[in-house]
């Protein structure tokens, strides 16, 4: 780390790659923001933590102006609805990891379908999204993610009478063994 500030670092850098990272800010797309951000500025001394901060700060700079992607309906009543359409007949509720390069690791809360055999995506429940589900509550030291997708996940099996299944609820698994009847 050096000395400078987070808005030292924006002014060194060229205009092309402020409107490049403030484009990337405004669709919400934080890594390749910070990746253009790191990669024009690494020659210059600009270190990972140091772009992530800018970047952090064009995110306080641009506020509401964010499109924000909107986040899935976690409560019974909407789970509930979706569960509904589903194509099958409902034989459980799982969790499943999942991750990508904008949103780092998140839970897709699924319906596992009978008749004909299958799974629908009923929520993807994101970083942001649980911390704001979770309000002032602490989930350490899980990740706000399974913390979230464990607690509706469960109340909705409750909910349908179907077994329930997240089969690494304590640490980030895209590999982990699914649910089979």
């Amino acid at each position: 780390m050096t000395d400078r500030s987070t808005a030292e670092w924006w002014a060194l850098l060229p205009p092309g790659i402020r409107a490049e990272a403030d484009g990337y800010v405004l669709q919400d797309a934080r890594l390749q923001a910070v990746r253009a951000v790191w990669e024009a500025g690494r020659a210059r001394g600009l270190g990972l933590t140091e772009a992530q901060l800018v970047v952090h700060d064009r995110y306080l700079h641009h506020g509401d102006r964010i499109a924000r992607t909107p986040d899935s309906p976690l409560d019974l009543e909407s789970l509930t609805a979706r569960a509904a359409g589903a194509p099958g007949r409902v034989v459980a509720v799982e969790a499943v990891w999942d991750g990508d390069t904008v949103h780092d690791w998140f839970v897709d809360l699924v319906a596992v379908t009978a008749d004909p055999e299958g799974e629908l995506r009923l929520a993807t429940i994101h970083w942001s999204a649980a911390v704001r589900h979770l309000g002032d509550e602490d989930p350490a030291p899980r990740h706000p993610a399974a913390a979230v997708a464990d607690r509706v996940g469960r109340a909705l099996a409750d909910h349908l009478s179907v077994p329930f299944h997240f089969a690494s609820p304590d640490t980030p698994d895209d590999e982990a063994p699914r649910w089979r009847p």
